[in-house]
C-alpha cells in the first residue's frame, strides 16, 4: 500500500446517504416535483467513452438521473477533442474549453470527474462511489475491467444492488470477444452496411453511427429493465447488462434478417426503395427530391390521381401491391418522368390534401428549422459559459412524459468540473484531494 493511499485512509471522512436523500446533491435546481423526472433517485456511474455508452447514459440523466462521468486525468472522453474541419475554423466554445460539438450531443446533464483508474487510489475512490451508485456503465475492452479490479463479480458483492452495464464491440464471448470494434466496423460485420446504399454503387456507411446509438438505446433499456427487476420483484438485486455493437446491428436488420433466416433471401441495396412496398421512395421533382409512399391500394389510387395519372388505377399491371413490386420499373419510370415536371411544394400540396403520407428530403438545416420540430420541442437552448456565445443549442429530449417529463438541465460538463464537489461529498479533505491532484490521481 502506498504512503499517499494511507495519508488518504486516515483522513477521510465517512459519506453516509439515506434511502431517500443522495449524499451528491443534482446541479440543477427544480422548479417543480414534476421537473424532478423519474429517474430523480437514481445515481449512475458513466465510465464509458465515445458515443454508445455516454448516450444511453444521456437517457438516464435526462429522466432525472444524477450521473457522474468518470474520465481520465487531463485527457477525458476522445469526443472532447473530435472536431470537423468547420468547427475547428468557426469554433463554437473558447479557447480554453474541454467542450466539442461530438462531446455535448451526447453529455449534457452530467457531473465530470476526473480519476485515475490505473493506480490503487483512484480504483479505491471509485469502489467508494459504486457503493453509493444504483447503475455503472463501461465500454472497456472485454477483460479491462476485471484487469483493474473493477469486474462485476467485484462490484457486485460490493455493491449488490449495483446494476452493471457493459457495451462491447462484439459481445464477452465468442472468438471477436476481445477485439476492438466500432460503429462502421459492426455495421459491416452485421451485413447493414451491405443493404445501405444504391443497387448499383458500392456499400455505404449510414450517415450517422446508427450501431452506436442503436446500442445505447439497448443499453438504457436494459438497465431500466433491471433497475425494475431490483426495485420491485421479491428477492430483486442487481444484475450485468450485456449489450454489443454487432448484436444492436443484427437486431435492427429486422424484416431484412427475417427473410434471410427463413427464406433464405439475401439482402440487397434498395437506395430509398422498400423491397415489398412499390411505390416507396425518393422522387426528384423540377427543384430537389421528395418521399412518396402508398402501402395499400387505396393510397395508390389517391397517388394516381393527385398526380393525374388515373389511368394507371385501372392498368392490369400495377393492380395490387404484389403486380407493382414485378412491375416496379416501369411504374416508376412513369411516376418519376411526371414528378420531375412541377417542384417539391406543387406535389406535397397535392399529395397532402390527399391524405398521402409524404416530405420533401430536407436536409439536417431544414430539419432543425422545420416548425413540427420545433412545436415538439426538438431544439433546446441553453445556457453555457464555456461557449462564445454564452449559449448553446442542443437537440430536445424525444420522449414525452406526461406527469414526470424529461428535460435538459445541466450544460454537458468541463473535464474534472466536478471532482472537487464529488470527492468533498465523499468525506474527502481539500489537502487530501492536493495530494490526489499532484500524483495525478484525480
Amino acid at each position: 500500500m502506498s504512503t499517499l493511499t494511507l495519508t488518504i485512509l486516515r483522513n477521510i471522512k465517512p459519506s453516509k446517504r439515506c434511502a431517500t436523500q443522495p449524499s451528491f446533491r443534482s446541479l440543477s435546481v427544480y422548479t417543480s416535483p414534476k421537473a424532478d423526472g423519474p429517474l430523480k433517485h437514481i445515481r449512475v456511474l458513466d465510465l464509458s467513452r465515445i458515443l454508445a455508452g455516454p448516450f444511453a447514459a444521456q437517457m438516464l440523466g435526462d429522466m432525472g438521473a444524477e450521473v457522474i462521468k468518470i474520465e481520465e486525468p487531463k485527457k477525458g472522453d476522445d469526443t472532447r477533442w473530435l472536431k470537423t474541419e468547420n468547427e475547428q475554423v468557426n469554433p463554437v466554445f473558447n479557447s480554453n474549453s474541454s467542450l466539442s460539438n461530438y462531446f455535448v450531443s451526447c453529455n449534457r446533464n452530467k457531473k465530470s470527474m476526473t480519476l485515475n483508474l490505473k493506480s490503487p487510489e483512484g480504483v479505491e475512490i471509485l469502489k467508494k462511489l459504486v457503493k453509493e451508485s444504483d447503475v455503472l456503465i463501461e465500454n472497456f475492452i472485454v477483460g479491462k475491467m476485471e484487469e483493474l479490479g473493477l469486474g462485476y463479480d467485484t462490484l457486485h458483492e460490493l455493491n449488490p444492488k449495483l446494476v452493471y452495464s457493459s457495451l462491447s464491440g462484439f459481445g464477452t464471448t465468442g472468438p471477436l470477444a476481445k477485439a476492438a470494434g466500432y460503429d462502421v466496423i459492426a455495421a459491416a460485420k452485421s451485413g447493414l452496411m451491405s443493404i445501405t446504399g444504391e443497387p448499383d454503387r458500392s456499400p455505404m456507411k449510414i450517415g450517422v453511427a446508427l450501431s452506436d446509438l442503436i446500442t445505447g438505446i439497448y443499453s438504457a433499456y436494459g438497465i431500466l429493465v433491471s433497475l425494475y427487476n431490483r426495485d420491485v420483484n421479491v428477492g430483486g438485486s442487481g444484475q450485468k447488462v450485456e449489450t454489443s455493437l454487432l448484436e444492436s446491428s443484427l437486431s435492427v436488420l429486422a424484416n431484412v434478417g427475417s427473410s434471410y433466416l427463413n427464406s433464405n433471401e439475401e439482402g440487397k441495396r434498395w437506395g430509398t426503395q422498400h423491397p415489398a412496398i412499390v411505390p416507396y421512395q425518393a422522387f426528384e421533382t423540377s427543384d430537389s427530391y421528395m418521399i412518396v409512399g402508398t402501402t395499400n391500394n387505396r393510397q395508390f389510387h389517391k397517388l394516381c390521381d393527385a398526380i393525374n395519372l388515373p389511368n394507371l388505377k385501372t392498368d392490369p399491371l400495377f393492380a395490387t401491391n404484389d403486380k407493382r413490386v414485378q412491375n416496379r420499373s416501369k411504374l416508376i419510370e412513369i411516376i418519376s418522368e411526371t414528378l420531375k415536371s412541377k417542384p417539391t411544394s406543387v406535389w406535397l400540396t397535392k399529395l397532402s390534401d390527399s391524405g398521402l403520407p409524404c416530405s420533401k428530403v430536407n436536409t439536417v438545416k431544414e430539419g432543425f428549422d422545420d416548425e413540427q420540430s420545433h412545436t415538439r420541442g426538438m431544439i433546446e437552448e441553453i445556457r453555457c459559459e464555456m461557449s462564445r456565445l454564452g449559449k448553446i443549442k442542443l437537440i430536445g429530449v424525444p420522449i414525452k412524459l406526461s406527469e414526470t417529463p424529461g428535460r435538459i438541465r445541466t450544460c454537458p460538463p468541463e473535464l474534472g468540473q466536478h471532482t472537487g464537489e464529488i470527492l468533498s461529498a465523499l468525506g474527502y479533505p481539500t489537502n487530501i484531494q492536493d495530494q490526489l491532484r499532484k500524483a495525478g490521481i484525480i
